[in-house]
């Protein structure tokens, strides 16, 4: 990538790909004291009131500056790198690659938790591999004092739910959710009946003296980019059909519809949501509908197989931070009489991980 002139033109080259940068938008990034400020990088003018007809008088490019005079009076030094980022880090989360996993995972993406971590490069490689895996785990986190909503705050901010800004994972009395029970809990991925989904859920155990309770984990990318290579009919009907998924206690009652599977713009994953406890198929021909039920059956088969489930257990101070629009997660069952199993969990949503991602990156010009 680099930054060419050419009879006052201003042009980025990209792998011999070469456009015009349009003026308007060199107009735009002016950056001297009189046009940014400094403290938070917020324009001091309203380019929506700049002349339309903004053309470059003269320009100058040297190895790290682009110097620009503009017909409105206006002249500029940009700095060739910060052109060339917004160019080459545009969503660079989206830049990621995931990477495909099953039950062979080795690796649980273990990092070591400290009360600095947050400012350090360690968190940047947490987040790169949350990306790429759909979770990551931290060790040896506090316990005391709710310390998960402090942890999750200080990536981004807490999405509040109808269960509170976070809510207690252990067995009780008259529960309005499976999950405050000591029954297992198959692979689901949560609150698909919300409009948006929280995108990420965090889970931190407190304490687990049970022999069962274990975790599970399923990548819904791996399982999806399954069932469209072996099963493709299967695969195209749970992409095309909404589903209403719904939520009914005392005080709510929560609806959304959504296809169990949902692409993206370039027909790439962009979420599944299975939670076969809460979901209404609507009423369609006896055919398509037969074609539904066989695909449901095939995706949930697989979700349970053995072949793409993690199990391991959750020690006092683990901290599971898990992508909810990618990943299933569950439970096996456990004894409450044996001893105590106690979880903490709260929602963010992925401008949390993406800001804290891109500051980092800045920070340690990554």
């Amino acid at each position: 990538m680099k930054i060419e002139l050419s009879e006052n033109k201003v042009f980025f080259e990209n792998n011999g790909s070469k456009k015009e940068i349009h003026p308007f938008w060199l107009r735009e990034r002016v950056n001297g004291e009189k046009f940014v400020d400094k403290g938070t990088q917020q324009r001091l003018f309203d380019p929506t009131e700049l002349k339309e007809n903004i053309e470059i008088k003269n320009v100058s490019l040297s190895d790290k500056y682009l110097n620009v005079s503009f017909n409105d009076g206006v002249e500029t030094k940009l700095t060739v790198q910060s052109i060339l980022n917004e160019f080459s880090s545009f969503n660079d989360v989206k830049l990621i690659k995931k990477i495909k996993w099953d039950s062979s995972l080795e690796n649980l993406n273990n990092f070591e938790f400290n009360s600095n971590i947050f400012e350090e490069e360690m968190m940047y490689e947490a987040l790169i591999s949350f990306y790429k895996y759909g979770f990551v785990i931290f060790k040896k986190v506090p316990t005391e004092n709710n310390f998960l909503v402090k942890f999750a705050n200080s990536i981004g901010s807490i999405r509040r739910t109808n269960f509170g800004e976070f809510f207690n994972v252990k067995s009780k009395p008259n529960p309005n959710d499976l999950a405050y029970t000591s029954l297992p809990l198959a692979p689901h991925t949560d609150n698909p009946y919300r409009n948006p989904v929280p995108c990420i859920q965090i889970l931190h155990c407190i304490e687990n003296e049970v022999s069962g309770g274990n975790s599970t984990l399923v990548d819904g990318y791996t399982v999806t980019e399954e069932l469209k290579k072996d099963y493709p009919d299967y695969y195209k009907i749970l992409t095309e059909v909404k589903v209403r998924y719904q939520f009914i206690d005392q005080d709510v009652v929560l609806e959304d519809w959504a296809e169990m599977i949902q692409l993206d713009e370039n027909k790439n994953l962009k979420q599944v949501r299975f939670s076969p406890r809460l979901d209404f198929v609507p009423l369609m021909d006896k055919e398509k509908l037969d074609l539904y039920y066989a695909a449901r059956k095939k995706i949930s088969e697989l979700y349970n197989s053995d072949k793409y489930r993690l199990e391991f257990k959750l020690n006092s101070g683990d901290l599971l931070m898990m992508d909810n629009y990618r990943l299933l997660h569950g439970r096996t069952t456990y004894d409450a009489n044996e001893g105590k199993r106690f979880l903490q969990g709260c929602y963010i949503d992925y401008d949390s991980t993406e800001g804290r991602l891109k500051h980092l990156k800045r920070k340690f010009n990554i």
